[in-house]
């Protein structure tokens, strides 16, 4: 208990699972809280006299999945080992903790997503005003990925979510952890000289044994990001008291060279998660995800989240996937190639933290053996000038997996010990000691044969019990031609049992055999897995090609399957898409029912005012347009009959409604501040797709907002704008503004039925059809009644007199301004359309006088005739 004190000290912050045979075991605190995370039984124990002591265990062999169970709920796990053999030990036997496992720093695969990154990120504020920008840092410990970033304050959510990390380092006092952190992301505060830059750059140097950071890519403007790095290093190296052997150079992300998505872009267009659901299914991720391997769908997935922005890298992309679409052989050797291969970086780092098993070495050797079909694929290309950097990169690596195949059985074990885990014939040792384990009644005849031949006694035999063990037996007529050397061990009535130093011998090596062929094995293995970990590197190098290799191949099949093309990329503003389809609506129904639609931006038209009906399609429009504009950005090609894409410096989408009750923000403020978001951060080369902006208050507020809202869109930004709405006023902005253009999603009316064609055409719509949306959803027929007869009266701008008379009786008139939404293009009053005919300049002022007596008593005599209730 002392020796558990000691080390619990030094993780209060951890729950310490302390090895006792074979248990696992939790004292105290976390004994209490392990029980009751776990469902354990909580039982005591009487330690070394003291009181008894609350105590919680797990077996040793099932130790993997209560770890997962405790990491799932937030809880950081030291895993306290034996480090020495208890045969050997004098006294207590030594015990450290080997491993911290968090959310951020896992390995086993129970814990990991195969086909995303399992990111440990920390956040650099670089001080209050954040002049020199925000510094990002992170580190996937089961791949050994390395990046940097440092990003304009107001981009460093958009970056961070990018990487989606499970685990996020702060320093303390440099904000709040509840406003730093991401949904379900574990935030730690650290002591804020952690993040120190230049501790950090030293760190960094130190770490990959160089003098200078220069050949990494790291500028002077790399400070912060540096600062998050060196925060980074010192909790791994507290996590993990091995070290990090595979963590690869850091890659420094240049300023401008990906696209920030914010939160509400990603969640709108439903990159990687429904809104629905949550999961991956249903959203673009899904639909272009065809890859072979793990670390291919983890590079599709990050070059999802990161579309580019310079030109020169979509286009290398892009003749990438164009080479492997116009060479359909080459497609399907290298997707067929890829099948099978595993998850080289996974493993690779597994071999590195000598946390491999055979079964999983053994993998990482059948997996390399595949890599030169993969490149043979690539390599019989066509055109292969778009492949030579990826082939000049390549490394097979064949060695590697010889050496593996050839050591290891085909099918290893998952532990050393369990079944044979050498080959035969690697060492004859091994040999040796099988022979003597399996083949112990041959090797007895040879010792008997060989004794008889010795010593001339023909009746002489050797046998065996469990009491004396081996035995050479010589009768009593015999004994007079015993050797000197050998030994009497029991006699009998007529005979006497004797033993040799060399029986003796052979007897001990047969004994023990199993055990020395564990021994024996896992010294080879061991040897073979340190081998395997020298030539990490070029494993993780490999892994990088096979990887983008496979996110390009999934590019190309799925551009195949459903009949992509190419975009045309330019750095103007232009956007054209012809004959585009929604990629994820379009594989949810047959295949000849979704209706492509035609869209074009450029300059002199920058913003689209959409309009129509409810359920025309509108907001499926709008995310077509964002989703096809980030495939082209990504290096896929798009759905459509043709695209030509000005390259977005960004990309805002505010599509839907929904509430912060978290944060106690209402529908309309959430819609208000995501707005507000993209009027200050967008430039003239974004594209912003916004949708129903101001419905979430009265109409005269929401008309206004929205009217303002396009003005500073067109006037003020420039920017390429598609305004999807229901306030049909704002199509007269069409008439005012040049750059604007009014659209509509067409419907044809059937008696008094509505079709939904979901084609957008010129023109600005006059109607919603809200009611006819309540028929579709089922609403009762006499609602739907009152309904459309409130709708006659409110057209006809006969409001609260008319309510009553049309069948149901109101206690107070509505606001007649609030419902009549400006009365913009309504019919005129009589005295409006005389008022419209007078010039006042030729008015005296006596008939002025008359003029305006004459239009009251018009209006007087309008009210008489009106009934009141």
């Amino acid at each position: 208990m002392q020796q558990y004190r000691e080390i619990k000290a030094r993780h209060r912050d951890a729950i310490v699972l302390f090895r006792m045979g074979d248990f696992f075991e939790m004292f105290e605190e976390d004994a209490e809280v392990g029980a009751r995370a776990l469902g354990l039984t909580l039982t005591s124990r009487n330690n070394g006299g003291a009181a008894d002591v609350p105590l919680a265990g797990v077996p040793v062999r099932a130790v993997g999945e209560y770890v997962r169970r405790l990491v799932a709920q937030g809880f950081r796990v030291a895993v306290c080992d034996q480090v020495e053999d208890p045969k050997l030990a004098k006294g207590i036997v030594r015990r450290e903790v080997i491993e911290t496992v968090t959310p951020g720093a896992a390995f086993a695969d129970d814990l990991l997503e195969g086909r995303r990154n399992n990111y440990l990120c920390a956040l650099y504020t670089g001080g209050a005003d954040r002049k020199s920008g925000v510094g990002l840092a992170a580190i996937d410990l089961s791949t050994g990925e390395f990046r940097l970033a440092t990003v304009p304050a107001a981009d460093a959510e958009a970056a961070m979510s990018r990487w989606a990390p499970r685990e996020l380092l702060i320093a303390r006092g440099h904000g709040s952890p509840s406003a730093v952190g991401l949904a379900g992301t574990l935030v730690t505060e650290r002591d804020a000289w952690e993040f120190d830059p230049a501790a950090g750059r030293a760190d960094i140097a130190q770490h990959f044994g160089v003098q200078s950071l220069d050949g990494f890519g790291v500028g002077p403007d790399d400070s912060p990001s540096l600062g998050a790095a060196g925060a980074l290093l010192r909790y791994l190296g507290e996590l993990q008291p091995g070290g990090v052997p595979h963590l690869m150079r850091p890659v420094v992300e240049p300023s401008g060279g990906v696209m920030p998505l914010d939160e509400m872009t990603r969640r709108n267009l439903e990159l990687t998660e429904s809104l629905r659901t949550g999961e991956a299914e249903g959203t673009l991720l899904s639909v272009l995800d065809a890859t072979c391997t793990p670390m291919g769908a983890r590079q599709l997935r990050q070059w999802l989240l990161a579309p580019l922005t310079q030109r020169a890298a979509i286009e290398a992309r892009l003749d990438r996937v164009a080479a492997l679409v116009a060479d359909s052989l080459a497609l399907t050797a290298a997707r067929k190639a890829l099948d099978g291969v595993r998850d080289l970086e996974r493993l690779a780092g597994k071999v590195a933290a000598a946390r491999v098993t055979p079964r999983e070495l053994r993998s990482l050797g059948d997996s390399i053996l595949r890599l030169p079909a993969v490149m043979a694929a690539v390599a019989r290309l066509a055109t292969k000038e778009p492949f030579a950097p990826l082939i000049a990169q390549w490394d097979a690596c064949d060695e590697i997996g010889d050496a593996i195949t050839g050591t290891l059985v085909d099918r290893p074990p998952q532990c050393v010990g369990d079944e044979p885990t050498v080959a035969p014939g690697v060492d004859a040792a091994l040999d040796e000691l099988r022979a003597l384990r399996d083949g112990g009644r041959d090797k007895i005849a040879e010792v008997q044969a060989a004794e008889r031949a010795r010593t001339g006694i023909s009746s002489l035999k050797v046998g065996y019990n469990r009491v004396f063990g081996y035995f050479i037996e010589v009768t009593n007529a015999h004994r007079s031609a015993v050797p000197a050397d050998y030994q009497r061990r029991q006699t009998l009535t007529g005979a006497e049992r004797y033993v040799t130093p060399a029986l003796k011998e052979y007897e001990e090596r047969v004994l023990t055999a199993a055990e020395h062929i564990e021994a024996r094995e896992r010294e080879l293995f061991e040897s073979l897995r340190a081998r395997v970990a020298r030539e990490v590197p070029r494993l993780q190098c490999a892994a990088r090609v096979v990887a983008e290799v496979d996110a390009l191949a999934s590019f190309a099949d799925v551009a195949v399957r459903e009949r992509y093309v190419r975009p045309v990329m330019t750095d103007g503003q232009g956007l054209e898409i012809v004959a585009g389809r929604h990629p994820v609506v379009e594989r949810m129904m047959p295949r000849d029912k979704f209706i492509p639609n035609d869209l074009r931006l450029d300059a002199a038209a920058r913003v689209i005012i959409l309009t129509g009906p409810n359920m025309a399609g509108k907001s499926t429009v709008l995310r077509q347009v964002g989703l096809l504009v980030l495939m082209a950005q990504a290096g896929s090609f798009v759905p459509a009959s043709s695209a030509t894409v000005g390259i977005a410096d960004r990309l805002f989408t505010r599509v839907g409604a929904s509430d912060n009750l978290v944060r106690g923000q209402s529908t309309f403020m959430v819609e208000m501040t995501e707005t507000s978001a993209i009027l200050h951060t967008a430039t003239a080369r974004s594209l912003v797709l916004l949708d129903e902006i101001g419905r979430g208050t009265s109409t005269y507020d929401g008309v206004s907002i929205a009217w303002a809202v396009t003005e500073h869109l067109h006037d003020v930004l420039r920017c390429r704008t598609v305004f999807a709405t229901h306030y049909h006023e704002l199509t007269q902005l069409a008439d005012e503004l040049p750059g604007v253009r009014n659209f509509n999603v067409a419907v044809r009316e059937v008696g008094d039925r509505v079709l939904f064609l979901h084609r957008v055409e010129p023109g600005g719509a006059d109607r919603s059809y809200g009611i006819e949306v309540g028929r579709l959803a089922g609403m009762p027929d006499a609602v739907l009644a009152r309904a459309r007869a409130v709708l006659r009266l409110l057209e006809a701008e006969q409001l609260a007199p008319a309510l009553r008379s049309a069948g149901r009786p109101r206690r107070a008139a509505p606001d007649a301004d609030q419902l009549a939404l400006f009365a913009l293009g309504t019919a005129a009053h009589p005295v409006i359309d005389r008022l419209k005919t007078v010039d006042p300049n030729a008015l005296t002022p006596l008939d002025a006088l008359n003029l305006l007596a004459a239009l009251v008593s018009q209006v007087r005599e309008d009210s008489d005739a009106t009934p009141h209730p």
